[in-house]
């Protein structure tokens, strides 16, 4: 097989179009794409890898024209070497298409036929002059008569206006690397819908994943846009599980401390009340969606369409059902033998960190009398949480009441959450390290920030970087997906695809946890850097705020720790110290005493501590 390395320009195409749900205009592009490589495989068969997943389709000009018919191959997935899968299972991406003939020095964009499911009426729906498009890497033509070489080829990739120069991650870690950049890549090819969508299955909103898909966009881009509209979907289009309900206010919330826009707080405010679930609220704080005040009328003022919405809890993916015929090599899913019961700690942990949030929302509203009325509800709930769903005998959580199973769920969110009194933490930590990845990839936003919050970062960066068996990020990229997969592996969920964004955990956990970098207060004017780089000898990040980039990097050396950090103008930071602290100087001054942070001014600074 002869092999030919084509270089082909990179060209930007930008248009404008109109959403079903929203009238603004969305900020769509279309970039054209040169492949890697093209590779001869037989007489004009040629197989094209562009090197990365797109949404999109391909794009083909010509020097010549052929009256005979050429056949296209479109996937995500290789069989073999150079062959990409016809049959690759799931809901991972194939397709055939033909040109009954190819115009010479015409621009031809192929034809794609559409899905059925991801185009239905549920469905956030594209412009029509986007035209059909499908995640794919790769190409393959065959019956080529002309020579290849006289075919301008271009992925024509689909997506929002994105600033890949807006953030970036490198380390003495090389696997590491390698997710974070999976991940700002699924970031970027995942908007193509100018919504914040499940992955390519549904093209649905679903709160749970736009909240993760929120945090890891703002960890690499300072675009707010979709996140807006995204949000303000959810007022009128909420999704049937409880927990996903319960990620409402946590996407607003977000909203506001990342841009500082309190309107969008004062425009929901009482509908972020009703997605708190406190209605459903029993006498000693805590709430079940087998509450019979989860009448019609109730689920109806949510923003459900159909009064008889059967609204339930998940905790995470579950597992072989009837309806599915699945045969899966965790017959209980991903919910780590989770007992569902109607009063149970994983939607009551969401429940009180939802409280907790809207006491902010209140007091930001200058809504006095609400934000006491959220303050004594958290207290309450976590009192009782702490009460009754605890095994004080062993020290850790129980599924819920009336359960003598624990899990990882059970545990990890309420480390996530700060529900944990400190006399606990230790055991509730350790418990949760002997559970392993016991969770799906949805549920490893919670265990990855539990464990940061808690003194865990070792342990936290060690599921990050996990390379053996398949429960890890490094396996995404193993079997060939170059976004965020669904699903630590098909064989956990069988109808998964490879291009969801609520995979992208380790994305914002080491943005605002490893690195430590998040707002402290509404629209970053104060930022909190919190290092937990443990066993990186070097790393270094760019981080977008709204007002500018936060650069940071470290070094090091033994026990001696250099940083280099760079604050935009019109905002300050607060630099947490490590508690093992011995000496620490601030742009060559030695500080005497440690009080446990530093303020940092706009401008570069230069921090040195030896423990």
């Amino acid at each position: 097989m002869k092999k030919f390395i084509l270089l082909f320009s990179l060209a930007f195409v930008c248009f404008q179009a109109k959403s079903q749900h929203k009238t603004d205009k969305l900020d769509i592009e279309s970039s054209l794409i040169r492949p890697q490589e093209i590779i001869k495989i037989g007489n004009g068969h040629y197989f094209i890898d562009f090197g990365k997943a797109f949404f999109g389709t391909v794009e083909i000009t010509s020097k010549e024209t052929q009256h005979d018919s050429i056949f296209f191959h479109l996937g995500e997935k290789l069989e073999t070497q150079n062959k990409i899968d016809r049959n690759p299972g799931g809901t991972i991406r194939y397709q055939r298409t033909a040109l009954n003939q190819l115009v010479a020095n015409q621009k031809t964009t192929l034809k794609l036929t559409p899905d059925k499911r991801n185009t239905g009426p549920a469905a956030i729906t594209l412009p029509e002059d986007v035209g059909v498009i499908m995640p794919f890497r790769y190409l393959e033509i065959e019956n080529l008569k002309i020579p290849i070489e006289d075919l301008h080829i271009s992925q024509k990739a689909t997506h929002y206006k994105f600033n890949d120069d807006a953030s970036y991650f490198s380390s003495s870690n090389k696997i590491m690397d390698s997710i974070w950049q999976m991940c700002k890549h699924t970031i970027k090819a995942t908007s193509f819908m100018g919504y914040y969508v499940d992955g390519d299955r549904e093209r649905i909103p679903y709160e749970a994943d736009a909240y993760i898909n929120q945090l890891s966009h703002y960890s690499v881009d300072n675009e707010y846009t979709i996140a807006r509209r995204t949000n303000a979907y959810f007022i009128k289009h909420p999704t049937w599980p409880t927990e996903w309900l319960l990620h409402t206010v946590l996407m607003f919330h977000a909203d506001y401390m990342y841009t500082g826009d309190i309107q969008p707080l004062k425009d929901h405010y009482e509908n972020l009340k009703l997605k708190t679930l406190m209605d459903l609220e029993r006498a000693d704080g805590l709430i079940s969606s087998k509450s019979t005040n989860l009448n019609e009328a109730l689920i109806l003022e949510l923003g459900f369409k159909k009064a008889n919405t059967n609204i339930r809890d998940i905790i995470d993916w579950p597992g072989a059902q009837k309806d599915t015929g699945w045969k899966l090599a965790t017959p209980e899913g991903e919910r780590d033998g989770y007992d569902i019961v109607p009063v149970n700690t994983v939607v009551n942990a969401f429940y009180y960190y939802n409280l907790k949030l809207m006491t902010d929302i209140a007091t930001a509203l200058n809504k006095t009398d609400d934000a006491k009325l959220f303050r004594d509800k958290a207290a309450k709930v976590k009192e009782t949480i702490n009460t009754k769903l605890f095994n004080h005998s062993k020290g850790y959580y129980l599924d819920g009441e009336n359960s003598t199973h624990s899990s990882l769920h059970a545990n990890m969110l309420p480390l996530a959450f700060d529900l944990v009194p400190k006399a606990h933490v230790k055991t509730v930590a350790e418990f949760v390290k002997s559970r392993g990845m016991a969770c799906s990839v949805y549920g490893a936003q919670y265990l990855l920030e539990g464990l940061y919050k808690n003194n865990e970062a070792k342990y936290a960066t060690s599921l990050i970087v996990e390379t053996e068996g398949d429960r890890n990020w490094w396996n995404m990229i193993k079997v060939g997906s170059t976004m965020a997969m669904e699903a630590w592996d098909m064989k956990y969920k069988p109808n998964s695809d490879w291009n969801h964004a609520w995979g992208t955990a380790p994305l914002n956990a080491i943005t605002r946890y490893m690195w430590g970098i998040k707002p402290k207060t509404p629209g970053f004017k104060v930022a909190e850097i919190n290092p937990q780089l443990v066993d990186l000898d070097y790393s270094k990040i760019k981080v977008p705020t709204i007002n500018g980039f936060i650069y940071a990097e470290h070094k090091t050396t033994g026990k001696h720790i250099s940083y280099i950090i760079n604050i935009p103008e019109g905002m300050t930071a607060e630099f947490i110290l490590p508690n093992n602290t011995t000496k620490i100087a601030l742009n060559t001054d030695i500080i005497k005493q440690n009080s446990g942070a530093i303020t940092l001014s706009s401008g570069s600074h230069k921090i040195e501590i030896d423990q």
